[in-house]
């Protein structure tokens, strides 16, 4: 590592030495690469990546890794899977030096979506082709006050990029409901609905309550492809 070189708290990357895809979202079933990073501005209680923010549980000595920017450039190039999916925790917490990652994995023949939780506005360097954003509002039913987790700045600023699209993680046909009020006040589209859920009985579950509410929205509809895949564990 060169001094100065800029680095990022990392929990994890996957996706090189045992493949994997995007679970999730407009790319879901695409190959992909995941560069995990730690640390999280929301404290949602139903969050399944806990050990990117919850000291309480985890410790950060542990489950995180300053890691140059140029090392995980390095990482991705060795793989020849196109899309690398920065996720977290919340990655827009680090976005200063996450400008310069997306530069090294674009020059290296990358495509990248960010996964965000949608209440940081992007760089505007980071609205560039070749990037694209999930934004995942959080609804107050994943454990969350929406006076934290919905921000209104921001998620205009994600509208205007064109480059992202809006998923939210429902339970219930309540949670719907919910969603259309938000999508209306905040021009928020395309919408895409993830069933909640950590197991295949869950998400099966769930999607049979949710399948029908959706489809009469004319919304898009994702499951946790990962999850019924390979089931709830880390690094796939």
């Amino acid at each position: 590592m060169v001094d100065g070189e800029p680095q990022l708290i990392v929990a994890e990357c996957f996706g090189v030495e045992t493949p994997t895809f995007q679970g999730e979202g407009v790319s879901s079933g695409h190959p992909a690469l995941f560069i995990r990073l730690s640390r999280c501005n929301l404290t949602c209680e139903r969050c399944d990546t806990k050990y990117t923010w919850d000291w309480n549980q985890y410790d950060p000595r542990k489950e995180s890794t300053k890691r140059p920017v140029s090392d995980l450039v390095e990482w991705a190039a060795s793989s020849p899977v196109e899309l690398v999916v920065i996720t977290g925790g919340e990655p827009l917490i680090q976005q200063r030096n996450l400008v310069v990652l997306v530069q090294g994995l674009l020059a290296a023949g990358k495509r990248v979506e960010f996964e965000t939780n949608g209440t940081i506005a992007p760089d505007p360097a980071l609205l560039i082709d070749g990037v694209r954003f999930n934004v995942s509002p959080k609804l107050a039913s994943f454990g969350e006050q929406e006076s934290r987790s919905i921000v209104p700045d921001a998620l205009a600023v994600f509208v205007e990029s064109r480059r992202a699209v809006f998923k939210f993680v429902a339970s219930s046909v309540a949670d719907l409901d919910r969603i259309a009020e938000l999508a209306t006040e905040h021009r928020l589209a395309p919408i895409w609905v993830m069933p909640e859920g950590t197991t295949v009985e869950a998400i099966i579950e769930r999607t049979r309550v949710l399948a029908d509410a959706v489809a009469a929205r004319h919304w898009h509809f994702t499951p946790r492809l990962h999850v019924l895949a390979f089931g709830d564990v880390r690094g796939r």
